[in-house]
């Protein structure tokens, strides 16, 4: 957390981390997401608040079978791509 008591963008993609893993389900994951988007007043940077958005909705169904509208693949290429934003 940071000073003011908001995750920081490490502790966010740890998130995606974990949830690439296997050690976060998806609706761990969209829950805490969810808990940090609702919250008023903390003021995210561009890269923090992109990849929050992400993990609110990573559980989205796709189907009555079971299937997730963003799969894997597309979860690990966000990752990916959240690490290039962080550096650029």
């Amino acid at each position: 957390m940071d000073t003011r008591g908001r995750p920081t963008l490490d502790e966010i993609e740890e998130c995606f981390v974990a949830l690439v893993d296997g050690r976060l389900t998806r609706d761990e994951a969209d829950r805490w997401a969810a808990r940090w988007v609702a919250e008023d007043g903390l003021g995210w940077d561009e890269v923090s608040w992109w990849a929050l958005g992400l993990l609110h909705g990573i559980d989205l169904p796709a189907d009555s079978a079971g299937n997730y509208l963003h799969d894997d693949e597309q979860v690990a290429e966000w990752l990916a791509e959240l690490r290039t934003r962080r550096t650029a």
